[in-house]
């Protein structure tokens, strides 16, 4: 088991002595630091999972230090400790994020005490947030059709391994639900999943976002800070939408992960870095390849496993399920009674397209549980685009031509009503109808016409 870190921030030798001999004692791996702005920057630059901050220290103020690391993304425990403070400065530090404070002189009883809590609260913290992620992510899972099916197999062979993965598929496929199922079933679990959305983020920070940067490295680099290869130390790293980096950066991801190692922007020092790497993309990188866009021995380096993602077109048998899925979903989260879809309208939405994929179908059965007036959602209900999208299908059961042929008629007529919210008169533009000829169908068809 990795042993657990600790700084101690300390102008005092005596107190940092003691300290680590105390704690070492304990098993943990222990460093110091004698002035703030040493501690600032090592916690910033190395992975600790404690630190003890002293309040008066004589080049920086110990409370200042930590307000800078309110911001950090990986949030640490800290125990500030202080032989001149009063209650009110107790109080500030707590307010201000401080696991806990201790006054000097110290008791070292007390110090492994907090020690062992503020890790214990951290790690009970992070275990939190992933069983949350395990509960949003579980929906990959849904479907049982052979690609679902083969899909979900996939995943439990590779998730146990370090080996890279690749995940293709169209945008709302559910790459980033893949991902996490990935690291949910891995060995490193119980570290964190740090993503990245490599086209969320500007050409000129990307590979500070990723490697980290020294304090004036470029403008706007006011401190040094480490970047995700390095928070992800081993964790996993979720590269989103990797194809959108550029050249540069590529270059510099490729040597990382060839190395296990690498430098931040605008440094010199060498930083190691245990990562497995998960990354995603919605294009063809092989086509990316052959226009010189992305690097054929990146992709080689990334696509050690690829996985695929099959559109919801290419899985219609799925909707049903999904479909229902969401609906509960959206019933609890908006305190909503819950409803059920009409057979109709599941049909209908298994027939769409679904251009969107699930991230559509999701957005639409939110959408229908907030709007939809009665309990059951039917195909009234369903917006025009959606009812259009599959052929208007007639029942066979007809005594007559002329029976089935009002039938279609007076659907066809609904489905152009719903498409123009109502409005008969550009209804009966569009259908090529005299206006009072088209009331009189809509009167003997027991049409009534309600306007959006």
């Amino acid at each position: 088991m990795k042993k657990r870190r600790i700084l101690v921030i300390d102008d005092e030798r005596a107190i940092r002595q003691t300290l680590a001999q105390v704690l070492a004692d304990e098993g943990y791996e222990v460093e110091t630091a004698a002035d703030g702005i040493d501690g600032l920057d090592r916690l910033r630059r190395e992975r600790f999972d404690l630190a003890f901050l002293d309040v008066w220290l004589k080049d920086k103020d110990g409370l200042a230090i930590l307000a800078e690391l309110a911001d950090e993304p990986r949030k640490l425990p800290i125990v500030m400790i202080s032989g001149h403070a009063n209650v009110e400065t107790a109080v500030r530090a707590v307010k201000s994020g401080a696991y806990d404070f201790l006054e000097k002189p110290l008791s070292l009883e007390r110090v492994l005490v907090t020690a062992q809590k503020a890790i214990d609260h951290r790690d009970l913290e992070e275990e939190l947030a992933r069983f949350r992620e395990k509960a949003s992510g579980e929906q990959v899972l849904i479907g049982t059709t052979p690609a679902i099916v083969r899909l979900r197999e996939e995943i439990m062979r590779v998730a146990p391994t370090d080996a890279r993965v690749l995940i293709t598929g169209e945008s709302g496929t559910g790459k980033e639900l893949v991902a996490r199922a990935l690291h949910r079933h891995s060995g490193r679990a119980r570290s964190p999943l740090v993503e990245v959305n490599c086209a969320a983020i500007p050409e000129e920070l990307i590979e500070s976002e990723l490697f980290g940067h020294v304090k004036g490295s470029f403008t706007g680099a006011s401190s040094e800070r480490a970047g995700k290869f390095e928070e992800a130390d081993g964790a996993t790293l979720f590269l989103d939408e990797v194809a959108d980096m550029s050249a540069k950066t590529q270059a510099k991801v490729l040597r990382a992960l060839q190395e296990g190692r690498f430098t931040r922007v605008g440094g010199t020092k060498t930083i190691e870095s245990d990562v497995r790497v998960i990354s995603a993309t919605n294009k063809a990188l092989p086509e990316e390849i052959r226009a010189g866009r992305f690097r054929e021995d990146l992709f080689f380096r990334l696509a050690v496993v690829p996985l695929a993602l099959p559109a919801l077109r290419e899985r219609g048998d799925d909707v049903p399920e999904l479909a229902n899925h969401f609906l509960r979903e959206a019933a609890e989260k908006s305190g909503k009674r819950p409803k059920s879809f009409s057979e109709a309208a599941l049909k209908r939405l298994k027939a769409h397209p679904w251009p969107g994929n699930v991230r559509e179908l999701k957005n639409l059965v939110e959408r229908l549980m907030i709007m939809s007036p009665g309990d059951t959602i039917d195909l009234r209900d369903l917006p025009a685009e959606i009812v259009e999208s599959g052929p208007i299908e007639v029942p066979s059961d007809f005594s007559s031509l002329r029976q089935a042929r009002d039938d279609f008629e007076r659907r066809y007529i609904l489905t152009a009503l719903r498409k123009n919210r109502g409005n008969v008169t550009r209804t009966a533009e569009e259908l090529g109808v005299e206006r009072s000829h088209f009331y009189r169908k809509l009167k003997g068809y027991g049409i009534d016409v309600e306007r959006e």
